[in-house]
């Protein structure tokens, strides 16, 4: 087998940037707009995605593209690691693990891992893994400083909010 990775750090705790990674809107997001995954069971908005849970779907090249039908199982879910077995179309063995290692109390390290089968067709998977791990991290990224941006907004005693930078927030 053959290992891809690509690592980011996130301005978000390694609990949270986990939490966020189990729900299937998030991920969602973060293949946007290079590819769509229409789950033929998917759990409600907003709702994390619990081991055991399996699913299918049609993924689509920039939203309209058709392409295969992709199947994910999640193996594990523990407090901060994801592990999937999937597989569809072209790629027989796609093995991914998300991990989010904490470097302190509101930044995490997030690690986007994949095991794919070697030879010619494992080739053409592991190159597609790089690039769709590139634009994920860019999306994680942009998700969240979003969130840590609200995150670090507070609001005063007396109920004013405050800028990181500690000036008051006008509306």
């Amino acid at each position: 087998m053959t290992t891809i990775s690509t690592t980011t750090d996130l301005p978000l705790s390694a609990e949270r940037a986990r939490q966020l990674a189990a729900i299937p809107e998030v991920m969602q997001f973060v293949l946007a707009p290079v590819l769509t995954f229409a789950m033929d069971e998917a759990p409600p908005p907003d709702v994390s995605v619990t081991p055991g849970f399996c699913a299918r779907g049609r993924v689509k090249w920039l939203g309209v593209i058709p392409t295969w039908t992709h199947e994910i199982r999640v193996v594990r879910l523990d407090d901060l690691e994801i592990y999937t077995h999937e597989r569809g179309g072209p790629v027989r063995r796609w093995n991914h693990r998300l991990s989010f290692l904490p470097l302190d109390e509101t930044t995490c390290r997030y690690t986007d891992e994949v095991e794919v089968e070697e030879g010619l067709r494992g080739w053409g998977t592991a190159l597609f893994a790089r690039v769709i791990f590139r634009h994920r991290h860019r999306r994680w990224r942009l998700l969240a400083s979003v969130l840590a941006a609200e995150r670090d907004r507070h609001v005063h005693d007396d109920g004013e909010v405050i800028s990181p930078g500690g000036n008051p927030v006008t509306s």
